[in-house]
C-alpha cells in the first residue's frame, strides 16, 4: 500500500529527477532493462526514442496523480490490457521495476535512502499488481 508519505517522497524526489532530460532518462532505464533481459528486446520498437518519451510521460502522469491512485484504475487497466497485446508477462513486471528503481537511484544518487527506495517499492509494486491481476484474466 502507498502511504501518504510514500507519496511526498515519490513526488519530492521525482521533482529532482525530472531534471534530467527524458530521452537520457529513458535510455538509461531501458539499456539497464535490455543489458539485463536481453529478451525484452523484441518487444520494442527499433527507434527507441519515442518509448523513451512515452515511458517518462506515463510516469509523470501517474506521479501527479498518486493521491487519485483509485481514479487511474481504468487507465492503469487500459495500460494492462495493451501490454498483454505486445506480449508482456507477470515476470517481466519484476523486471522492469527492479530497473525503473535502479534508474532512480543513480538519477538521485546520494539523496537516494532506503526510505525512498521503500516509498518507489511500494508505489511500483501495487501498480504493477494491478496490471498482473489484469493480465492474467
Amino acid at each position: 500500500m502507498v502511504t501518504t508519505m510514500d507519496i511526498t517522497l515519490i513526488k519530492k524526489s521525482w521533482i529532482d529527477v525530472r531534471k534530467i532530460k527524458p530521452e537520457i532518462l529513458g535510455d538509461v532505464f531501458y539499456t539497464k532493462l535490455f543489458y539485463e533481459h536481453p529478451e525484452l528486446r523484441k518487444m520494442f520498437p527499433q527507434e527507441m526514442e519515442e518509448q523513451n518519451k512515452k515511458l517518462i510521460d506515463m510516469l509523470n502522469i501517474i506521479i501527479e496523480r498518486l493521491e487519485e491512485l483509485d481514479e487511474l484504475k481504468d487507465e492503469i487497466i487500459a495500460v494492462a490490457k495493451r501490454h498483454v497485446d505486445y506480449g508482456v508477462k507477470a515476470e517481466h513486471y519484476d523486471m522492469v521495476g527492479t530497473s525503473l528503481l535502479w534508474t532512480l537511484q543513480k538519477a538521485l544518487g546520494k539523496d537516494w535512502t532506503e526510505e525512498l527506495k521503500t516509498a518507489w517499492t511500494n508505489c511500483y509494486t501495487e501498480l504493477a499488481g494491478t496490471m498482473i491481476n489484469v493480465a492474467s484474466k
